[in-house]
């Protein structure tokens, strides 16, 4: 019975695992149809590889324009010739082969393609003068030492991107170059490199129709900065170009745009200075590939076009004001006198009296923006510096001009008043020394010593108020100090012990005289002197000057910001005398004798200036001042001729055109009725 039972319970277990196998196979089946049949596609499509990479989509950089609207700097839909990594040769050879041939597409159309690198195009390798920065980056970019000479960085690109020693010498740094551009703009498969910009058409239907000869290269469409008046303010404007270092990179993040190592930045003038108003948003592209294809593509984020910037000055005005300049110079050149044979530079600033909005800035020599974008090197190799924006970093000797801001520290502090005389008999002895006038002016008050620019009466008045109050009323009128023009200035310096101090130069008690009257170790920019009028215009308060008028979205349709008058110092003027004093020893100035074309008498108003003739390397310069209406300011205005003379004959010929272009104005209904 035992036996019995026992192989009845064998033969149980035997069929309970035989039906747990069968139902085991039953739902593997039902397990592997429901893989191959209802779930097929998903999973074919899982085993196939599958990528999104997220491309940036270049916005248009925000246009600058005149106060009338005219663009001055804008963009134009362009093509550029790009490389797309997902695209791109993996194998270096073959990635060799096809740069190069590119680039001789465009070498046979007498086209340039990107290449920064600093190295001479033929043996024996260089470097090229003139780009120690340039030369610094590249050693730093491919790990080499300090020392390192062109070739050794020539041979290292040669090695990391295998450029096969069958290529010439010349065709090796084509590779070469063009790999390192590659490096230096971080191509990656979301950031596509750009290899040449704004091609020909022909050009364009070629690159497609070879395509899939030229594995990773496309054209596409877009924005390029374009210069549409390039003889506008081009020092002002400035320039735009790729970022240069990891540093500059970081610092650009700071205005809270996202930037790639290949995005066109400022690099100079409003256009660096205004960055983060001019750069727009970058839209985003979403590209899909499926097995190393691309399988489709969308715009997920609009691309946003940066800011429209609005300036104070107008072109017409601005032309003529560059006009007025030259024909000064070329009138000095013409009097066939030998001292003013070369006279070929200076400067001229005017300004609109109630809030310091630049009206125009002129400087000679000077440049198209256009030469400068297409040949730095000549521009730069220009003759008396082009490069030098004599408006704004030019740094002079103010002279006698100066002698206002001495004034102005007499009145204030009571040191003189509308009586006060001083003794001119042309030589003046001060301590071991004796200085001269140009003139013996008998008993003179402070009025007439600015109209006939007296010596002696400025020597006697520093002496009475020391350096310390001459360079505290200096500072007042922004001498000595940046006055923050969006686009830049020099601070130049004033004279006292502090600046010889750092000049490294013993400072004498008898140094007061010269200061006083604008010599000595002073410099100032005819910006800061444009200023100074303003400030005796506006009787002790001095305005921040700017160049920004306002800034717009991109259409021009909505205003974002505008540029309110900003006070930058406020004189505390303690006597009422103070600057009508000064006012009419500058009108009287302006009534002295000149030919009748450059007269400032019989206007219709008065004029105010103050000049100088400041000693400098040169021999002298020529330096005017002043503001008009005398009486009820509209503009103020300071130019200056190096090595010349005659600068105030400039002021009738700014009179009429500001006329011309404002003719709604004071000046413009007077001048423009004669």
């Amino acid at each position: 019975m035992k036996e019995t039972l026992a192989l009845l319970g064998d033969r149980l277990r035997a069929a309970i695992l035989v039906l747990l196998v069968v139902i085991s196979v039953i739902l593997g089946g039902l397990r592997l149809m429901k893989i191959q049949v209802v779930n097929g596609t998903a999973y074919l499509e899982k085993a196939q590889s599958t990528a999104v990479y997220a491309q940036p989509v270049s916005a248009a950089r925000g246009e600058i324009v005149d106060s009338d609207g005219n663009t001055i700097v804008g963009n134009k839909i362009g093509y550029n010739i790009i490389v797309e990594k997902a695209y791109f040769p993996a194998d270096n050879g073959a990635g060799n082969a096809v740069l190069l041939e590119v680039a001789n597409l465009l070498k046979e159309r007498e086209l340039d393609w990107n290449d920064t690198m600093p190295i001479t195009m033929v043996e024996p390798f260089s470097f090229l003068s003139d780009s120690e920065e340039q030369v610094a980056k590249l050693r730093t970019t491919l790990n080499l030492n300090t020392y390192a000479t062109a070739q050794n960085c020539m041979d290292k690109l040669i090695g990391d991107y295998d450029i096969a020693d069958t290529y010439s010498p010349r065709e090796q740094r084509i590779i070469a170059g063009i790999r390192y551009e590659m490096l230096l703009r971080s191509f990656a498969v979301n950031n596509h490199y750009t290899f040449a910009e704004d091609i020909p058409a022909e050009l364009v239907t070629l690159i497609k129709e070879r395509r899939l000869q030229l594995p990773g290269f496309d054209v596409i469409e877009e924005a390029i900065r374009t210069v549409k008046q390039g003889d506008i303010l081009p020092h002002e404007i400035g320039t735009v170009g790729p970022i240069y270092s990891k540093e500059e990179f970081e610092r650009l993040k700071e205005n809270g745009h996202s930037y790639l190592l290949s995005d066109t930045v400022g690099k100079s003038g409003l256009e660096l200075a205004l960055e983060k108003e001019l750069r727009g948003t970058d839209g985003v592209k979403e590209i899909t590939y499926v097995n190393g294809k691309a399988a489709s593509s969308q715009i997920t984020q609009e691309a946003v076009g940066g800011n429209r910037v609005q300036l104070t000055v107008d072109s017409e005005f601005q032309r003529g004001l560059q006009g007025v300049l030259e024909d000064m110079m070329q009138y000095l050149r013409d009097l066939n006198d030998p001292a003013y044979d070369e006279v070929s530079a200076g400067a001229l600033v005017v300004l609109d009296v109630k809030s310091n909005a630049v009206l125009g800035m002129a400087t000679a020599p000077t440049y198209n923006l256009e030469d400068l974008m297409n040949d730095y090197q000549s521009v730069l190799n220009g003759e008396n510096t082009p490069l030098v924006n004599r408006a704004t970093d030019g740094l002079y000797r103010p002279g006698s001009t100066f002698k206002t801001i001495t004034a102005t520290a007499g009145l204030n502090t009571g040191i003189i008043n509308a009586g006060s005389t001083y003794f001119c008999t042309r030589n003046y002895k001060y301590l071991d020394s004796t200085v001269h006038c140009t003139g013996y002016h008998s008993a003179i008050n402070v009025t007439r010593a600015i109209q006939v620019s007296c010596n002696i009466f400025f020597y006697e008045l520093a002496q009475r108020l020391g350096i310390d109050t001459i360079s505290e009323y200096a500072t007042y009128y922004g001498l000595g100090q940046s006055l923050g023009l969006e686009s830049g200035d020099a601070a130049g310096r004033l004279a006292n012990p502090q600046t010889f101090e750092k000049l490294e130069m013993p400072w004498y008690a008898g140094y007061v005289l010269q200061a006083a009257i604008g010599q000595s170790e002073v410099q100032v920019t005819p910006l800061q002197m444009a200023v100074a009028a303003s400030t005796i215009a506006n009787e002790g308060v001095r305005y921040r000057p700017h160049l920004v008028d306002s800034v717009y979205n991109n259409a021009g349709t909505k205003l974002i910001s505008r540029t309110e008058p900003v006070i930058a110092e406020k004189i505390n003027v303690q006597y009422d005398s103070v600057y009508p004093l000064i006012r009419q020893g500058m009108i009287l100035a302006a009534q002295s004798t000149m030919p009748k074309e450059y007269s400032l008498t019989h206007l219709g108003f008065q004029t105010a200036i103050k000049t100088g003739t400041p000693q400098s390397p040169r021999g002298t310069d020529s330096f005017v001042i002043g503001f008009a209406p005398a009486e009820d300011p509209e503009i103020a205005f300071a130019g200056v001729i190096e090595g010349g003379n005659y600068a105030k004959y400039m002021v009738r010929k700014v009179l009429e055109l500001y006329a011309d272009c404002y003719p709604d104005t004071k000046i413009g209904e007077h001048l423009t009725g004669e």
